[in-house]
């Protein structure tokens, strides 16, 4: 769980990222999911653009995708997701501020 400490850091790293994933009018499929999977891995910190023509609702769009990739959401912000998963040990690219 992230204290919010650590939340208010990754927002300010989320400002300055560019959008990696769009999802479009098809949702979730199993091809997104993978996409911010891989992205997950490598960055830790990925921002998810939901285009206006998709149906879903962001904050239930946002859980099911956390919950799918074992992250967490840092934020909700317009049509835009912010998520975050620690990297392992060897590859951790992000420093949290202490708890």
């Amino acid at each position: 769980m992230l204290t919010s400490r650590q939340r208010a850091y990754l927002k300010s790293l989320a400002m300055t990222m560019d959008a990696t994933i769009q999802i479009g009018r098809t949702g979730l499929t199993p091809e997104v999911t993978a996409s911010v999977e891989e992205a997950l891995a490598a960055r830790e910190l990925v921002k998810v653009n939901i285009q206006k023509n998709n149906p879903e609702d962001l904050r239930e769009t946002a859980e099911t995708l956390a919950a799918r990739t074992r992250s967490q959401v840092v934020q909700v912000i317009g049509r835009k997701i912010v998520l975050y998963r620690q990297g392992k040990e060897d590859k951790k690219r992000i420093e949290l501020p202490k708890r």
